[in-house]
């Protein structure tokens, strides 16, 4: 590229990162035009204070949509989305089946959608339900993969039973485990480790997700609804989903199908996580194979001190307690710190995860690793 085709780049960049506000110093040629609309449509000085000019014409807007995913890549789509329902005030505009049907399918869409989903009237509910379909469709296809393989795995090394009874022993394990035990003048293998079967007609692990569905926590909500599915579609594992803000909510018998758990779902609202706990407490029968998973930004507006003791108790009964203060990609979360200190000092981890971690998460609460060293190696800060 030369000095010149570099200049008139970086021209053209300077004209649409400015927008119209620019004047004449800088032009456009006819095919940025376009793109230079839909974009102050959205950030340039509208007839409000809030900056731009969409108006209030479903149609219009959904033109918008189709426009904004024909000149940009869908990552800065989902962007451009977000912002407009932030910025403009959109959400009650995907009432319209039209423009449901333009806008591109995110997690943070199906978030908006979640929480309008006891407004929205019968003639979108149809195609909200396929908006949500495809995108929990679309997690899974990521996700479900690496979840599998990563719980299995942990398992198959978590069902070795390491003080078997003489009948549960697991002979050629225990011999190739103890080869270094060798005795050559008795000629025989001294078995320092023995290797059991694991447990049959059982499963290893009680799982509980506890996700807290304030209006704060959407997208982790959304998450944790496909790997709920996910983690029942397991049978070595016993998966319950309970969500809740001031009221709570078993979602378990629904884990068939993720698209109903998120319907099931009511996003907005207060938080009481000390009625959650006291709830989930009743669901754990063998707490020493539960892995109990609090999914909240830990804003008590119920009993604070009693959720704390509540907690305690879990912990003390012998069940592996986590708190994840957000489980999406939004980056450093916003949560009580002064709940997650104490949390933490109770031996519960408290930190953020991403999606993509979450299965190496799982495996390693699976095998009884330590959680904060895990956190540590994968660089995530933890209370």
């Amino acid at each position: 590229m030369s000095n010149e085709d570099r200049n008139t780049e970086a021209a053209r960049r300077w004209r649409l990162v400015l927008g119209q506000d620019a004047g004449e110093a800088l032009t456009l040629g006819a095919g940025d035009a376009a793109v230079d609309a839909a974009l102050d449509a959205l950030y340039g000085a509208g007839p409000d204070t809030r900056g731009g000019s969409l108006g209030g014409s479903a149609p219009r807007v959904a033109r918008w949509l189709g426009d904004i995913r024909q000149y940009f890549p869908s990552s800065v789509v989902q962007v451009m989305q977000k912002d407009a329902f932030d910025r403009l005030g959109l959400q009650q505009m995907l009432c319209e089946p039209e423009m449901l049907a333009a806008v591109e399918p995110d997690v943070h869409l199906v978030a908006t959608l979640l929480s309008l989903n006891r407004i929205l009237p019968n003639k979108t509910r149809a195609t909200a339900r396929a908006v949500v379909a495809k995108v929990v469709e679309d997690l899974e296809k990521k996700l479900a993969a690496p979840m599998r393989q990563a719980v299995a795995g942990s398992l198959n090394r978590a069902a070795r039973n390491l003080r078997p009874r003489h009948q549960d022993i697991d002979w050629l394990r225990t011999i190739r485990a103890n080869l270094r035990h060798y005795q050559p003048a008795y000629q025989t293998i001294i078995p320092h480790t023995r290797i059991g079967f694991g447990r049959r007609g059982r499963s290893l692990r009680d799982i509980v997700l506890c996700v807290d569905q304030s209006g704060s926590m959407a997208p982790s909500v959304v998450y944790a609804s496909v790997f709920a599915a996910v983690l029942a579609s397991i049978k070595a594992v016993t998966t319950s989903v309970v969500v809740f803000d001031t009221a709570v909510v078993d979602l378990t018998p629904l884990l068939h199908d993720p698209v109903e758990v998120l319907f099931g779902t009511q996003l907005g609202g207060g938080t009481d996580i000390n009625r959650a706990l006291a709830y989930c407490q009743g669901l754990i029968t063998r707490p020493q194979d539960t892995i109990f998973v609090l999914i909240s930004d830990l804003y008590e507006g119920g009993n604070n001190a009693e959720m704390l003791r509540r907690a305690a108790s879990l912990v003390g009964s012998g069940a592996q307690v986590i708190a994840l203060l957000a489980l999406d990609d939004g980056g450093a979360p916003s949560y009580d710190r002064n709940n997650a200190a104490k949390l933490a000092a109770l031996g519960i981890p408290c930190f953020a995860c991403t999606p993509d971690l979450f299965p190496d998460l799982m495996a390693a609460a699976i095998q009884r690793h330590s959680l904060e060293q895990w956190a540590s190696r994968a660089g995530i800060v933890h209370a």
